[in-house]
């Protein structure tokens, strides 16, 4: 059971993702989280950075699509002046938001990548969905909301888990 919460990759941040390995894998689409995946949970617009990031991911002929847990209005907020495509009050890991992302983007399990900081909801999400897998680290976890901190609750102890047994480097914050 806990090998579904395995994500294919570990990053830090959005921003060491090698968008170049992608577009050689026939990568063209990325679902991703919102909060504490591309800016903290109380920030409510994209940063400098992150807008230098999506336009660089625009470049490279990506699609992106947020998928987000958070309502529609916090979402709509962040991505409305970016001319992102999202999905609001996702249900995540359900998969019918990671379909319907895919659909969206008129993409293939196999052309898409998705990307978050929870296991329980992204990977485990992503997963199931069939897609490609990429964790980062909670940009600021001590802004989290009490559903997500029972989330790093259990987190914890499939991490444990798969420590034990090996499938889970033993250095990193996670």
């Amino acid at each position: 059971m806990f090998k579904r919460l395995l994500p294919d990759q570990l990053v830090n941040t959005v921003f060491d993702i090698d968008l170049d390995e992608l577009k050689a894998r026939g990568v063209r689409g990325i679902i991703t989280d919102l909060d504490n995946t591309l800016v903290s949970a109380h920030t409510p617009l994209a940063t400098p950075q992150l807008i230098a990031w999506l336009d660089l991911v625009e470049e490279r002929g990506f699609k992106v699509v947020i998928l987000s847990n958070n309502n529609k209005t916090r979402v709509g907020h962040f991505a409305e002046p970016l001319g992102l495509t999202f999905i609001p009050a996702a249900r995540k890991p359900a998969g019918a938001a990671f379909h319907r992302a895919l659909k969206l983007m008129e993409l293939t399990p196999e052309q898409a990548v998705v990307v978050g900081d929870q296991m329980l909801t992204d990977v485990l999400g992503g997963r199931r969905a069939g897609l490609h897998t990429i964790l980062v680290t909670p940009i600021a976890p001590h802004e989290e909301g009490w559903a997500t901190q029972i989330n790093r609750r259990i987190e914890k102890i499939a991490l444990a888990r798969l420590r034990k047994k090996g499938l889970w480097p033993d250095k990193g914050e996670r």
